[in-house]
């Protein structure tokens, strides 16, 4: 008789099993909270803005006067950029992150993918490097859009087609008396191919199409970008392991033995080679950071802005927070992301379901990986390469998108998760 119940049990646990990408067995008794956006993250994004803005003012006009005859040239810029990042970002909080699911994610994954591999046909080089396409009154990036949209996509996928197996193979493998170790070739390869395998491919091709392009620090974020939306969706921590092995000897091997790469780490191992050329920047760089101080110059009054240190206002603008703010700013500028990565996580681990949960995480990993970069970029612990600062760098669609991203994250942060009662 026993025998029977567990036959049926088993019979019914696999039927569901198949049944699975239809229903989120897992959250089936969880129904969403709305709620307030979270007003510390807004604050902070405020001050960002406010500040990247001020910064990108005081670091550009030397040059801006320079290459354009009006000091205020970069920053009108940046401020249109800003006003209309703030209505794109006031429009994704007011739109439920649902929506984004079920229309945005594949297809927004898709239309981001196309553009990223258009690039080395129809792109245009920026010194040295194809990563741009001119549309005419601007151009842009696609790595900055495929950014989100790979989050996105990941989330999409391991929220619709890993997390709403788990339980199901749990309980398939408890009716089979077999630990996850004692588990077959038969029940491991499907479970392998679906948690592994399919999510690695979605990041490996987008990280190849990127290398192509030359863009190795576009590369490496967008990696570590779907690394650790995988590792919030509770990949299996070995694999994962082992594919963060394999891909920084991946970018060990591409570092090494292209042409490009290998004089990025010449100069970045050894600037004062060549001071008056390839290593000009980093050293200006060191120059800006040591004149700082403790407590900094004041603001405006950076002296190695003044046509010493090369677009100052773009990836080394740091540089120059360094100099004008000294010690003391600079520590006060970490601990603002340090609060931003806060709040996000915050907002992931209270959101109601997979799919708000790694998008929120990967939104929030993204900002902090490259903040993080650029800074290990400024002060020499990484090879220079085009990694701009989310928030304080000039940027036009990067600070665009990031401020949609921005809006996501909000919109996220309305919705908690409740249990139902009486059931």
């Amino acid at each position: 008789m026993d025998n029977k119940v567990k036959t049926g049990q088993l019979a019914k646990a696999e039927t569901a099993v198949a049944a699975a990408p239809k229903k989120q067995i897992r959250e089936r008794n969880i129904f969403r909270l709305r709620g307030m956006p979270d007003i510390p993250l807004l604050v902070i994004i405020l001050i960002f803005i406010g500040f990247g803005t001020a910064m990108v003012y005081s670091a550009s006009y030397p040059w801006a006067e320079h290459d354009y005859g009006n000091s205020y040239y970069y920053v009108r810029r940046q401020l249109i950029f800003v006003a209309l990042g703030a209505v794109a970002m006031f429009l994704a909080s007011s739109v439920d992150y649902k929506v984004y699911m079920k229309w945005g994610s594949p297809v927004f994954f898709a239309f981001s993918f196309l553009l990223l591999a258009s690039v080395p046909v129809i792109g245009k080089s920026v010194n040295g490097a194809k990563r741009w396409i001119d549309v005419g009154i601007f151009s842009f990036q696609p790595t900055d859009i495929m950014k989100l949209a790979l989050v996105m996509m990941l989330a999409w996928y391991i929220s619709k087609y890993v997390d709403a197996y788990r339980d199901l193979d749990d309980r398939t493998i408890t009716l089979k008396n077999k630990s996850y170790f004692k588990r077959s070739l038969r029940d491991r390869f499907p479970v392998f191919v679906r948690e592994v395998a399919v999510p690695f491919m979605i990041v490996g091709v987008v990280c190849v199409v990127t290398l192509i392009e030359r863009h190795l620090s576009g590369t490496i974020i967008l990696f570590l970008i779907g690394w650790i939306v995988m590792l919030w969706g509770r990949i299996s921590l070995p694999w994962l392991l082992g594919i963060l092995g394999a891909g920084g000897a991946g970018a060990a091997f591409v570092a090494i033995f292209t042409d490009y790469t290998s004089e990025r780490l010449d100069t970045w191992l050894n600037p004062y080679n060549d001071p008056l050329g390839s290593g000009w920047q980093v050293i200006q760089g060191f120059n800006a950071i040591g004149s700082g101080g403790l407590f900094g110059v004041g603001f405006t009054n950076s002296t190695l802005k003044h046509l010493y240190l090369p677009e100052p206002q773009n990836d080394f603008i740091f540089a120059i927070v360094c100099e004008e703010f000294g010690f003391i700013g600079a520590v006060g500028l970490l601990v603002l992301f340090g609060l931003f990565v806060w709040r996000g996580f915050v907002i992931a681990s209270k959101a109601p379901d997979c799919f708000s949960r790694l998008l929120a995480a990967g939104i929030t990993c993204k900002v902090g990986v490259q903040a993080l970069l650029n800074i290990f970029v400024v002060t020499g612990l990484f090879p220079p390469t085009g990694i701009s600062m989310p928030f304080i760098s000039y940027g036009g669609t990067a600070l665009i998108i990031l401020l949609v991203e921005c809006g996501i994250l909000l919109s996220i942060s309305k919705f908690t998760r409740g249990k139902e009662t009486g059931k």
